[in-house]
């Protein structure tokens, strides 16, 4: 029962941070299309997206769930989802006209917008990766030291 809830109250901040950044980028999206106000079905469609969208990260992510799944069928997987889950989104709560070219556009910045945020993620790990292979390698040398000094 203790996992269940800091689970939840993980799932609850991530959806909060989610549900934030979603709320800046539509203010800056409205600001740049001289909108001078947000809708509540907006408001309230990018909600169900982040609540939504925090919980099938926690289920592509993590090992709760799916148990043993190499990291890129994780991905495939969650762009699927995530895809049709705001596809949904953009249809349930109108976000645009529904017409075939509209629908290819918000695809398609969907693709360059994953995989954009994809290779961010995967420079930033490797990067930090690497910066622990380098602390760990350094703290081995150190014990090495040590242990050779205390030896003799």
């Amino acid at each position: 029962m203790k996992n269940f809830w800091e689970g939840l109250v993980e799932w609850k901040t991530n959806a909060s941070l989610m549900f934030t950044g979603s709320i800046i980028l539509c203010a800056a999206i409205s600001l740049f299309v001289k909108e001078t106000a947000v809708s509540i079905t907006v408001i309230a469609s990018l909600l169900v997206l982040s609540a939504a969208g925090t919980f099938l990260q926690f289920l592509a992510f993590t090992d709760h769930i799916i148990k043993k799944m190499r990291y890129t069928l994780r991905m495939a997987v969650f762009a699927v989802s995530f895809f049709a889950l705001i596809a949904a989104n953009a249809r349930i709560f109108r976000w645009f006209p529904f017409d075939k070219s509209r629908w290819l556009i918000f695809t398609a910045i969907f693709l360059v917008v994953f995989t954009g945020m994809t290779i961010g993620f995967e420079i930033y790990y490797r990067a930090t990766g690497k910066k622990y292979d380098g602390l760990l390698g350094q703290y081995r040398r150190q014990r090495e030291e040590n242990n050779q000094t205390s030896d003799e």
